[in-house]
């Protein structure tokens, strides 16, 4: 990083890590945000931290707004979550004593527009889950994932976090046992999941067929057994990009013509829920929010759906 002011946020970042314990995706979205946030001080001719004021924080979210930085211009979320680096920057700086005050405690940030989460219906989702070809290791794998996503409403990131040993099967007087999984959100928060019917099934069948043949790859490769649950054809920890691009691969078959993104699936999970008559908090839980407000908005989507079938149903409706 050419700008002068980079060690000065180089340091915060170490404080991030090192006494906040941040963890490493909090600190690459920090570190992408102020470098940007640097470069733009560094061509204003600002070299140290005192330099700064609460203008060239304002003209900067401006400026990323536009992209008049040649950088990417940024929707309102982005800017919203940019000032958040900012703002923890500047804040650091005015408690180490390296500006006199904290320039961007009075920058505004923009007044976002909600927007409400896509849910596909109950048919698309079926076609989505299954659309991989079960006679092959990765296409069990591929099932069981897209199976336990809808199943719990989990993030993509949650789900390939997750480990073998985060499985835990309860024996029950019936037929069949309650399965639970341990799933570690936002903040190292750990909550239980059950998993339905259909997601037991389909994540028995790749722990019993799908996984080993995985593995066993890996194992002829000489690699280090991996402790993940859902691993890729090497037999190693599957990543976030893998599984987004398999989720959209595997909305391309199901001939999903609308967008599928990675909270697609989780969207789905607590709007259909809610239809059917869940408790609000109980998919609160289920979610992983740590407040009932954040999912209050899929209330909302219901409500919606609600008012676009009775305008199209009823026949006194119009």
């Amino acid at each position: 990083m050419s700008s002068a002011l980079w060690p000065e946020v180089a340091d915060y970042l170490a404080h991030l890590r090192i006494e906040r314990g941040s963890s490493n995706n909090t600190l690459s979205s920090y570190e992408r945000d102020l470098a940007r946030y640097a470069a733009y001080l560094s061509s204003r001719g600002v070299d140290t931290p005192a330099a700064v004021d609460t203008g060239h924080v304002a003209d900067y979210l401006q400026t990323v707004t536009t992209g008049n930085d040649e950088g990417t211009p940024l929707a309102e979320r982005s800017v919203a979550r940019m000032l958040a680096s900012v703002r923890g920057l500047h804040k650091y700086w005015a408690q180490e004593g390296r500006t006199g005050f904290d320039a961007a405690h009075d920058v505004a940030a923009p007044t976002l527009t909600q927007s409400l989460p896509k849910a596909l219906t109950v048919d698309q989702v079926t076609r989505l889950v299954e659309s991989p070809t079960v006679s092959e290791p990765l296409g069990l794998r591929d099932r069981a994932l897209l199976e336990f996503l809808y199943a719990t409403g989990a993030r993509i990131g949650e789900a390939v976090a997750l480990d073998v040993d985060d499985v835990h099967s309860l024996q029950t007087t019936g037929d069949e046992g309650l399965v639970l999984v341990r799933v570690t959100g936002k903040g190292n928060k750990q909550r239980m999941v059950p998993l339905g019917r259909m997601a037991q099934k389909a994540l028995g069948d790749y722990l019993t067929a799908g996984r080993p043949a995985l593995t066993e790859t890996a194992k002829a490769r000489a690699r280090k057994m991996s402790p993940a649950l859902f691993v890729n054809k090497l037999g190693g920890r599957l990543s976030r990009q893998s599984a987004w691009e398999m989720l959209k691969k595997a909305a391309l078959d199901a001939e999903i013509a609308t967008e599928v993104s990675p909270h697609t699936l989780r969207h789905s999970c607590a709007t259909h829920m809610l239809e059917a008559g869940a408790d609000i908090r109980t998919v609160q839980e289920l979610l992983g929010h740590a407040s009932v407000t954040t999912t209050q908005i899929y209330t909302k989507v219901t409500a919606e759906t609600l008012q676009e079938t009775y305008l199209t149903a009823h026949p006194r409706a119009l």
